[in-house]
């Protein structure tokens, strides 16, 4: 193997193995972002006094998580063409992952709100604090400053299912890596280079989080 020639062709392969590590970075975001507020929003109904609610509530949890995220995706890709609606590979993609990952949220956000003292909540009544305010301005960042790491967990396995959007045409960092490999007829290389991308995404999420961490125990 001569490697100036394959650091040569590992070079070629960059610009557009970033361009596709980008399109992943910001539809897992997207999905991260749109997933813990509807987390919240499917935790506050499984503990709504109304059976309906709680029980749909479960029902969701149940599916989303017990099904695969690439029949979730096809689901989402598929089903609205058959009424007429087409939608474009991204926007399945983001409500898809989005809706997937608000399952998974929903679990490690209600681990966090249940270890909230109950007196807190009865402090903040006493104050006059509303529902809404009680929910965003107390018991939410103990929450997310308890559910942390987990969270990041979440966040770095989003990433990685992230992959399987190439099967709805979404040019991610596999579909990007799948194109090169197809017409370089160097598979090893270019897959090695995107699984080092991906590594390289969810390190850093992980050093973030870790620093976010420290921050957050200095300011306690």
């Amino acid at each position: 193997m001569n490697t100036p020639d394959l650091l040569t062709r590992c070079l070629g392969y960059l610009p557009q193995l970033l361009d596709g590590a980008i399109t992943t970075l910001w539809l897992s975001a997207v999905a991260v972002l749109c997933g813990f507020f509807a987390g919240i929003f499917i935790y506050m109904m499984s503990v709504n006094d109304s059976r309906l609610m709680s029980r749909a509530a479960r029902v969701y949890v149940s599916v989303f998580r017990g099904t695969p995220v690439l029949a979730q995706l096809l689901v989402f890709y598929y089903v609205p063409s058959a009424f007429g609606l087409e939608l474009p590979g991204v926007v399945a993609a983001a409500i898809g992952l989005s809706l997937n990952t608000a399952a998974y949220q929903s679990q490690i956000l209600g681990a966090g709100f249940r270890s909230i003292p109950r007196g807190q909540i009865e402090a903040a009544r006493t104050f006059n604090l509303t529902r809404q305010q009680t929910l965003w301005h107390i018991e939410v960042p103990q929450v997310v400053a308890m559910t942390l790491p987990a969270l990041v967990s979440e966040m770095i396995d989003i990433v990685k299912a992230s992959a399987v959007i190439s099967v709805i045409a979404v040019t991610d960092l596999m579909r990007v890596g799948q194109q090169l490999a197809s017409s370089s007829y160097r598979p090893l290389e270019v897959y090695t280079l995107a699984a080092a991308f991906y590594l390289a995404i969810t390190s850093l999420l992980s050093l973030a989080a870790h620093g976010y961490e420290r921050r957050l125990a200095k300011r306690g």
